[in-house]
């Protein structure tokens, strides 16, 4: 995949706008870190976060290739309008955080949706014969609601992700894990009152981030964006057809979402809205 990258050294910029998994393509973003890894010319990298998060592994799997990054050179992050759940748990990557005072941080938590269309199916008469091999195999049926059991294990099954989260946030921000749980009850807050609890390093917009990460890596404050290509579908439909493509097609994406269930760092408000892109080939 062709980067554009110049000859001169200056700071990769990689923009992280959306809902991790849809618009923020998880194979593509991971194959632009590992090269920006390896990249000499390129000093630095600034992490451009809008972002509400979305899904557990794909923020995980970003996570990752964003710490090899900063391994290699600084990394610092900026969030301009939401870092907030899987977003923030990006950021956390980084080592510093710079945002707007106005930008919403935090979301720190876990989100499990798993769909149940019992009274549904009764209505029009539909029932399901289940031969399982073990008690908790069709747990997650969409034909039920979950026993009291089931319940306990997917309650465990969320604690479990959520001290991860926890210890990720905690070691990134150099936070004591106790505090960290104080402040993760899942709401997002202002950059300006994350300052105070340690969630954000600098009240700052994208050039004072810029500047201050090319200083860091003994580079020149020339942005270098990077962004992954177009899949083969929209190089041929074109930008105007997909852009139109963000109205009910979006709510019916989101909806078709909240059916198939799953496990989110994802702030709430965004799982059945307007904010789900085509994902395309990787």
């Amino acid at each position: 995949m062709p980067l554009g990258f110049g000859r001169r050294s200056g700071v990769a910029v990689v923009e992280i706008h959306g809902v991790i998994g849809n618009h923020v393509r998880v194979p593509a973003y991971s194959r632009i870190f590992e090269s920006v890894a390896k990249n000499k010319n390129l000093r630095a990298m600034l992490l451009d976060i809008d972002s509400p998060g979305g899904s557990a592994t794909g923020s995980e799997v970003l996570f990752r290739g964003i710490q090899r990054v900063a391994e290699e050179k600084p990394v610092y992050a900026y969030v301009s309008g939401m870092g907030a759940s899987g977003g923030y748990y990006l950021a956390c990557a980084a080592n510093k955080v710079f945002a707007l005072p106005t930008a919403l941080v935090g979301s720190i938590g876990v989100i499990y949706l798993r769909p149940v269309l019992e009274q549904l199916l009764s209505k029009v008469g539909v029932e399901f014969s289940v031969f399982k091999s073990g008690e908790f195999k069709d747990m997650t049926g969409f034909w039920r609601s979950p026993t009291d059991r089931e319940s306990e294990k997917f309650q465990e099954l969320i604690n479990e992700i959520f001290d991860n989260f926890v210890a990720v946030v905690a070691s990134g921000r150099s936070l004591d894990e106790g505090k960290v749980r104080e402040i993760a009850t899942g709401e997002v807050m202002t950059a300006q009152r994350s300052v105070g609890l340690g969630l954000v390093d600098q009240i700052g917009d994208f050039t004072d981030a810029l500047e201050a990460v090319a200083a860091a890596g003994n580079a020149k404050p020339t942005p270098k964006w990077i962004r992954p290509g177009r899949s083969l579908s929209q190089r041929m439909l074109g930008r105007t057809s997909f852009g139109q493509n963000t109205g009910g097609q979006a709510l019916a994406d989101g909806l078709q979402r909240l059916m198939t269930g799953g496990i989110y760092y994802l702030e709430p408000s965004h799982l059945a809205g307007g904010d789900y892109g085509l994902t395309g080939p990787d």
